[in-house]
């Protein structure tokens, strides 16, 4: 099974290369679209800002890569946002892959602290990625945008208000929160995705 990790100006890449090392699997991480669409499956992580990631994407023309893509991919934290169709942050349109806009928290008081950092429990978990998992299982989030609960959210997360922890759309698969730092959740969740 090949299986790729997109390259571009976000960083994170190399945590989740280590997490997939640990499921016996050998990366390659690029961003050549003739390697990315040739892949078994993909992942699109990251941690960084929007509009900066949308605009390295589109320099190096990985932004039309993407939204072609047939086989299963897995977007991490600012990937799900950029799979989305617009983002608060920086005020950029994204890919557009979920019919839904990102936003920034706006917390009620001052005990709310943006970002929001650290566990926190998925709840209405459904799909493939969360076979075996619990309900109110805990997963390690970072991140001050977020996308609200919609028609596309596969697992939902409770802080300042109920935002997906997950989306799903055809081979499209993202978690706001970071499956490589998620313990042994975020390894049941890489190795399900592993084996779509």
């Amino acid at each position: 099974m090949k299986v790729s990790i997109i390259k571009y100006n976000a960083g994170n890449v190399y945590s989740v290369e280590c997490a997939l090392r640990r499921l016996g699997v050998t990366p390659v991480v690029s961003d050549s679209p003739d390697v990315l669409s040739q892949s078994d499956k993909v992942l699109f992580p990251g941690v960084g800002e929007a509009s900066s990631a949308m605009k390295y994407l589109q320099e190096h023309g990985l932004d039309r890569v993407i939204v072609d893509l047939t086989q299963p991919v897995l977007a991490i934290c600012i990937g799900l946002q950029l799979l989305c169709k617009h983002s608060e942050e920086g005020d950029v349109d994204t890919l557009g892959i979920f019919d839904t806009a990102v936003r920034r928290f706006v917390p009620e008081d001052t005990e709310q602290k943006i970002p929001h950092m650290g566990w926190n429990a998925l709840t209405c978990l459904k799909g493939p990625l969360f076979a075996g998992i619990p309900e109110g299982s805990y997963a390690y989030f970072v991140h001050s945008y977020y996308a609200p609960v919609s028609a596309f959210s596969v697992a939902e997360c409770n802080y300042v208000i109920p935002f997906s922890a997950a989306l799903n759309k055809g081979n499209f698969y993202a978690t706001q929160f970071h499956v490589e730092k998620s313990g042994t959740v975020g390894m049941r969740i890489l190795e399900n995705f592993l084996s779509l």
